[in-house]
């Protein structure tokens, strides 16, 4: 009892440093909780709306998904005969049955070919008004589509593209591109995600979409009383027989709930890594923070030795102290989780992404981790101060001998972050001279924890000889109070280097990431000027394929050399050794292919894959399956029949575009792939006739005026939206990482704070001999700084270091240009100075309005 009296008066005394360790147990904690209730929310969402959309049993063609997804290639939809329904009907337990046609394969325009997609990624689906759609949607005003010239929409589309009644809507599909007006707008009575809907009659979607009547997507199938969706499964199986899927609901809830959450699994490990890398900064600050507290403690945990305390109870009454922290961060963490989930909701809802906080979720689990987490790592960052706490002899302490220094020990400490090191420098040596990324990646992974685990250790020993350089560069100008500044910050190596090491994690982090990201758009870029020899590229942004009538836009316009055409296929590959490969694709295209990507051979040559019944296989695939020019391979095309083409080119894996991939012509396809079945193209590459690349360019980009949903890019263009997609991605992981340097932020306002406490006899001294407020104010800040800057140094080599790394494993991929993006690694150093003088502010003022004859008096 006495124990935790004690513990919770020091805990209430020193409100000040606490909370700001509290906050960064609270951020921290906040971010995993906050992380956890937003998929958590995610995953209700959509779990209610596959439930709630899905009959009890679906019945779909062979070949469609099994979340009944209808994209495909050939930009229709697999379909099923109009007679399934009648069968399907007639089958025992069955109440009704519905034949219905949708697609995703599809782009809406209005009047203004302006696109009418999600703004959030999500799909925009075309498909035939029917009594299960009608189930969650209530038609809000207007009807319901009654002719070809009708079509509705969903509520949430309407309103984010300001669409009203008798409005102009254009459906582009590989059909063609159907026209009509807005007859209705119909809303969910379920939370809808962000999808774009659009309803056509039966009739005319199955014309829009498929080109012909009398088919179905899905047939739709209801339960008579009694039946159970398993029992009417196995009875409507059996009616149909072998070549059709059928799903009971929970099979088809289950299987877009997999898809679902294979997304937002990527999203929620990944915010959970940034959570673990703020957790790991905030270690230092507790440790600082129990550190200092417990050295400016140390008479008085020499008296309560001196009347009989033993060391667990010094022991255990920091922990105690640190408990306290945890479980109040902790709680407050947990309730910040949830607003970060709500914000994050919003955030979502402003992108295009409708989630309610009707479907909010907090599952018991996740206060129970964020408090187990919170508490947790408070504790063992506070068992290290706790344990030097219960080593202090009571006559030491009530000399007021602090801590014991104990030199051997930082010896021992110094020779362990030297080998640790040089262990992870090796390793990182080995990953750069890796044969193979595969190998080389796990050199690097050991190569980034050993020296930054060295780097933390060796911290203490590097801010001796860093601040001293530092100083002399930054503080000497400032006279005086820069020597000051300088002596502060070398007074406690070890406080120092732990709070530099807090900003080195993120800022480490963000060089390495910057090193990587810049080399890899450095790298294609190049690859694009020594490969690529056409001038435009034309493609979708979504992965669509490109329509018959765009490729006959493309193909008229004036100015034009040549058009390539580029189409994918999946077949099964038996190679001579008798191994049958699986899952592979045939890229198929134009002979003119061979001018447009300039792809290095070690065999043959390109322009001889394309002759009729001639192929190319790349590398790595030749040599596992013994292949060379001239053998024969059995290719069975999924959608088609089997061909036997012979090897004309061996192509290099030391490649960035189109690496692994295995060309044949089009014109060799098409003998084996029947004309419906043929795979639209993926790509279109155009090449402008000599002196009118500027023309052309122009040209393209009207004739495709009519197609939003296409991109022309001429190699300019590819570069920068290479760059950007690159730079987005970068940007947002940068915005994870402030997390870490916000903490990171705190930890260095609380050693400061606390490091202004610890000297108040020598600041009123300092004060009385003349030193100014301002004076005392600028040694603080440029105390800051120097910390700042070291723990940047350290970040930013370190970080460089494990960059450069990664770009030799990248190199063996084919990205074999190392670029430092100095211009950003200058402006994080630079911002690093700003940090140190931003968490200087309160400490420094706080110092500025300390009583000198009061500061002089402190005990």
């Amino acid at each position: 009892m006495t124990v935790l009296k004690t513990s919770l008066r020091n805990f209430f005394a020193h409100k000040g440093r606490m909370a700001l360790s509290a906050v960064a147990v609270l951020l921290s904690v906040a971010f995993v909780c906050g992380t956890l209730v937003f998929t958590d929310t995610m995953n209700t969402t959509f779990d209610k709306l596959f439930q709630a959309t899905s009959s009890d049993v679906t019945v779909s063609a062979e070949g469609s998904s099994d979340s009944g997804e209808t994209t495909s290639r050939t930009g229709r939809p697999p379909v099923l005969p109009g007679s399934v329904v009648a069968t399907v009907r007639g089958t025992r337990g069955v109440q009704s049955a519905e034949g219905t046609v949708f697609s995703t394969s599809v782009t809406v325009v209005d009047a203004d070919k302006d696109k009418l997609s999600p703004s959030s990624g999500a799909p925009t689906i075309v498909g035939s008004w029917n009594a299960n759609d009608a189930r969650t949607m209530k038609i809000t005003s207007g009807t319901a589509p009654k002719g070809p010239d009708q079509i509705m929409v969903d509520a949430d589309t309407a309103e984010n593209h300001h669409l009203k009644l008798g409005d102009e809507i254009g459906v582009i599909t590989a059909i063609g591109t159907h026209r009509a007006h807005v007859s209705g707008i119909a809303a969910f009575t379920v939370t809808n995600p962000g999808a774009a809907i659009f309803y056509l009659d039966t009739k005319t979607a199955q014309q829009t979409l498929v080109g012909r009547t009398g088919v179905y997507t899905n047939v739709n199938v209801t339960a008579a009383k009694g039946v159970t969706d398993d029992a009417l499964k196995r009875d409507v199986a059996a009616a149909l027989g072998h070549g059709y899927k059928v799903q009971t609901a929970k099979e088809v809830a289950d299987a877009n709930q997999k898809e679902v959450e294979s997304f937002l699994n990527v999203m929620k490990y990944a915010m959970l890594g940034f959570a673990g890398i703020a957790f790991l900064v905030g270690i230092f600050l507790i440790i600082n923070t129990f550190s200092m507290l417990v050295a400016q403690r140390t008479r008085e945990i020499g008296l309560m030795r001196a009347i009989g305390s033993s060391r667990r109870q010094v022991n255990r009454s920091v922990l105690v102290e640190a408990l306290l922290l945890g479980v109040v961060g902790s709680v407050l963490g947990v309730g910040a989780g949830v607003g970060i989930a709500v914000g994050l909701m919003k955030l979502m809802g402003s992108m295009g992404m409708k989630l309610s906080t009707d479907d909010l979720t907090v599952a018991w689990t996740t206060p129970v981790t964020g408090l187990v987490l919170g508490v947790l790592v408070t504790v063992l960052a506070a068992y290290l101060p706790a344990r030097r706490a219960g080593k202090i002899s009571p006559m030491a302490a009530l000399r007021d001998a602090g801590a014991p220094a104990d030199a051997k020990a930082g010896v021992v400490r110094a020779l362990i972050g030297l080998v640790l090191t040089g262990a992870g420098g090796a390793s990182l040596y080995v990953a750069a001279g890796a044969d193979k990324a595969t190998a080389g990646s796990g050199w690097l992974g050991l190569g980034v924890v050993l020296t930054l685990i060295g780097f933390v250790v060796i911290g203490p020993v590097l801010a001796g000889g860093l601040v001293r350089v530092l100083g002399a560069i930054i503080l000497r100008v400032f006279g005086p109070v820069g020597r000051m500044a300088e002596r502060n910050a070398l007074r406690n190596p070890r406080r120092t280097g732990a709070t530099g090491a807090a900003l080195m994690i993120g800022l480490a982090l963000v060089a390495c990431l910057s090193v990587v990201g810049s080399s890899m758009v450095a790298s294609a870029t190049d690859q694009l000027d020594k490969t690529v020899g056409t001038d435009f590229i034309i493609q979708s942004d979504n992965g669509e394929v490109i329509t018959p009538q765009a490729v006959k836009a493309v193909k008229s316009t004036p100015g034009l050399a040549r058009v390539t055409e580029y189409k994918m296929l999946d077949a099964s590959l038996t190679t001579p050794d008798g191994v049958t490969s699986k899952n592979e694709t045939i890229n198929a295209a134009d002979p003119t292919y061979a001018q447009d990507l300039r792809t290095k051979t070690v065999a043959g040559s390109l322009a001889d894959a394309y002759r009729p019944g001639s192929m190319s296989v790349f590398e790595g695939f030749a040599k596992k399956h013994g292949l060379k020019v001239g053998s024969t391979v059995a290719v069975d095309f999924r959608d088609g029949t089997t061909a036997r083409l012979t090897v004309r080119a061996i192509t290099s894996d030391d490649v960035v575009i189109d690496k692994g991939a295995m060309y044949a012509s089009i014109a060799t396809v098409a003998r084996f792939v029947p004309a419906d079945r043929m795979p639209l193209d993926e790509l279109l590459f155009a090449t402008a006739k000599d002196g009118q690349q500027k023309s052309a360019y122009a040209a393209l980009k009207s004739a495709l005026h009519d197609y939003p949903q296409y991109t022309v890019r001429d190699q300019t263009d590819y570069k920068q939206a290479l760059k950007d997609q690159i730079g987005q991605l970068l940007n947002m992981i940068y915005g994870l990482l402030a997390l870490a340097i916000i903490v990171a932020v705190l930890g260095v306002v609380n050693t400061l704070a606390l490091s202004v406490v610890e000297r108040t006899r020598e600041i009123g001294l300092m004060r009385a001999i003349g030193l100014s407020r301002r004076q005392l104010r600028r040694m603080i800040r440029l105390e800051s700084v120097v910390i700042a800057v070291f723990g940047a140094l350290l970040g930013l080599g370190l970080g460089m270091g494990w960059g450069a790394t990664a770009q030799k494993l990248l190199a063996l991929e084919g990205l074999k240009v190392l670029d430092i993006p100095w211009p950003t690694i200058t402006g994080v150093f630079i911002g690093s100075a700003f940090v140190g003088l931003f968490a200087a502010l309160i400490p420094a003022f706080r110092a500025g309005r300390m009583n000198v004859l009061n500061a002089i008096a402190t005990d």
